[in-house]
């Protein structure tokens, strides 16, 4: 287990793990866009995950990053593809929250 910023333990997550708990959005220039499921918990300010050597969380409303690190044209991919799928990342949001399975949301071309 690893631990956060604030010292609360990680859980260590098995590939599968993520893939069902972290459902992928979209993929574009390595970067793999995930929104977490928690259903009933009490969670943040409705945002989403970018994958790829570094991790970055972005909020939706407004698109700007809010924790981890990006390299700067990582981040400015990532903010435009959000900022033209903003409509449906909330979307999406809304429908993991009631635990149903999000729509995939097409990547920057």
């Amino acid at each position: 287990m690893g631990r956060r910023a604030d010292g609360a333990k990680l859980a260590t997550l098995t590939r599968w793990n993520v893939e069902c708990a972290v459902p992928e959005l979209s993929r574009f220039f390595g970067i793999i866009i995930r929104m977490f499921m928690e259903v009933g918990a009490p969670h943040h300010i409705p945002h989403f995950h970018d994958y790829q050597e570094d991790v970055g969380i972005f909020s939706i409303d407004p698109v700007e990053q809010i924790a981890g690190s990006l390299p700067k044209r990582q981040r400015r991919l990532v903010e435009a593809w959000a900022e033209l799928h903003q409509q449906e990342l909330m979307a999406d949001w809304e429908t993991l929250q009631r635990g149903r399975t999000p729509e995939a949301i097409e990547p920057l071309r």
